[in-house]
C-alpha cells in the first residue's frame, strides 16, 4: 500500500471550505458596524453644530437607544414574517405528502434526475426517502423551499442579537464622552480604530485581505461621519 493509503502514490488530501453564509459572525459584526457608523456620524454631526457636550452626549445616547430598538423591532418582524411564511408552506407540503404521496415521490425522483442521478436510482432513492414522512418532508422542504422544518430562525433570538450587536457598535463613539471627553477627536480616534478592526474581522467571511477590508470600512465610516459633521457645521447651533 502506498503512503497515505492512496493507490496512486499520493497522500490523500482533505480540505475544508469556509462558511459562505458567515454563520453568527456575519450578522453580529455587521450589526455592530451599523451601530458604530450611524452613531459616529450622528455624534459628529451634532458636534459640528454645537460645542455643548451634554447635547452631544444626549444625541449619542438617543442614537444608540433609537437605533438598537429599531433594529431589534425590524429584525423581529422580518424574521417572524419569514418564519410564518415558511411554516405555511411547510403545511402545504405536508398536506401534499399526506394526500398525494405518489405524485410527491415522482416529483422527488425528478429532482434527483435533474441533478444528474440515473432515473432508476433516482426513483429508488425517492421511494426509500418517502417511506418516512418526516424525512420526506425535510427533503422536499430543503429542495423546494430551501428550509428545514426543524431549523427555522427564531424571531426573538434575531431581535436580541440585533439589539446587542447594534448597541455594542453604537456605544464605541459615545464612550469617550461618557468618560469625560470634551472634544470630538477622541471619539473619532476610537471610532476609526474600531471601524478598521471590524472591517478586518469581516475578512474572515470574505475573500478579501484583512487590511483591505479594514481600510474599506474605515473609509466608509469616516466619509459618513465627515459629511455629517460638515452638515452640522453648516447648519450651526442656531438651527437646533
Amino acid at each position: 500500500m502506498t503512503q497515505g493509503g492512496s493507490s496512486g502514490g499520493r497522500a490523500e488530501v482533505h480540505h475544508q471550505h469556509r462558511d459562505v453564509t458567515g454563520g453568527w459572525l456575519r450578522p453580529a459584526v455587521f450589526g455592530a458596524m451599523d451601530g458604530l457608523v450611524s452613531n459616529f456620524a450622528l455624534i459628529a454631526g451634532v458636534a459640528g453644530g454645537t460645542s455643548n457636550i451634554r447635547v452631544v452626549s444626549l444625541a449619542g445616547v438617543a442614537g444608540l437607544a433609537a437605533g438598537a430598538f429599531s433594529m431589534a423591532g425590524g429584525e423581529y418582524v422580518s424574521v417572524a414574517s419569514q418564519r410564518e411564511l415558511a411554516l405555511a408552506e411547510l403545511e402545504v407540503e405536508r398536506g401534499e405528502l399526506a394526500g398525494n404521496a405518489e405524485a410527491e415521490e415522482r416529483e422527488l425522483a425528478r429532482l434527483y434526475e435533474m441533478r444528474g442521478v440515473d432515473p432508476d436510482l433516482a426513483a429508488e432513492v425517492a421511494r426509500q426517502i418517502s417511506r418516512d414522512p418526516a424525512k420526506a418532508l425535510e427533503v422536499h422542504a430543503r429542495a423546494e423551499l430551501g428550509v428545514a422544518p426543524g431549523d427555522l430562525p427564531s424571531p426573538k433570538l434575531a431581535a436580541v442579537s440585533s439589539f446587542l450587536s447594534f448597541s455594542v457598535g453604537a456605544a464605541i463613539p459615545l464612550l469617550p464622552y461618557l468618560l469625560g471627553a470634551t472634544v470630538l477627536w477622541v471619539s473619532a480616534a476610537l471610532s476609526t480604530a474600531a471601524l478598521f478592526a471590524a472591517g478586518a474581522l469581516v475578512s474572515r467571511v470574505t475573500a478579501r485581505s484583512w487590511w483591505y477590508s479594514g481600510l474599506r470600512q474605515l473609509v466608509v465610516g469616516a466619509v459618513a461621519a465627515g459629511l455629517t459633521f460638515a452638515l452640522g457645521s453648516l447648519l450651526g447651533a442656531g438651527a437646533l
